[in-house]
């Protein structure tokens, strides 16, 4: 099979390799890129837990993604959240929450959730539960994570409290 050159931003950092037309985003961010945050769970879009961002924005589920079709774009994890050693405020929402449970939903939530606030930086309790619809947490830890977006919510739209989390 021909491989095909792609190169992509990941959390900032310009990532090239030679693929197979069929390798999935998720194996060419954990084994090109060394990030083994992104998890495969069901490899059929249904969990969730490998969602990435695309471009800052779009959560796209990377384990139904080809490579080739991030050629060019940014991919955000969750190893790009944390800075200096400081929780980003979803993962301080996550754990002061106890939205962390066994935690291999988590990078997924945390990512989806970050879109979901981006695009409505107040939801409601139930456009959250909506918006993190396609993320399947399997210890049913829901209530522990809507707290948490709302938690994060609330940090991230006021800037005093994000500058108390960047301190």
């Amino acid at each position: 099979m021909n491989e095909v050159n792609v190169s992509m931003k990941i959390n900032g950092k310009t990532v090239t390799g030679s693929v197979e037309s069929r390798v999935l985003l998720a194996h060419f961010i954990r084994e090109q890129g060394g990030l083994t945050g992104t998890h495969v769970g069901c490899d059929s879009s249904s969990c969730g837990v490998c969602t990435v961002l695309l471009d800052g924005y779009t959560p796209v589920k990377s384990c139904t993604m080809y490579a080739v079709m991030a050629d060019g774009h940014e991919i955000t994890t969750v190893e790009s959240l944390a800075v200096g050693g400081k929780l980003h405020p979803m993962q301080q929402a996550f754990w002061d929450q106890h939205g962390l449970q066994c935690g291999y939903c988590t990078p997924g939530m945390m990512l989806s959730s970050i879109a979901l606030l981006k695009q409505n930086p107040n939801p409601t309790e139930h456009e959250i539960r909506e918006g993190l619809s396609g993320n399947l947490c399997r210890c049913t830890g829901y209530n522990n994570i809507v707290k948490a977006v709302q938690q994060a919510a609330q940090v991230m739209n006021q800037p005093e409290l994000a500058a108390a989390a960047d301190d």
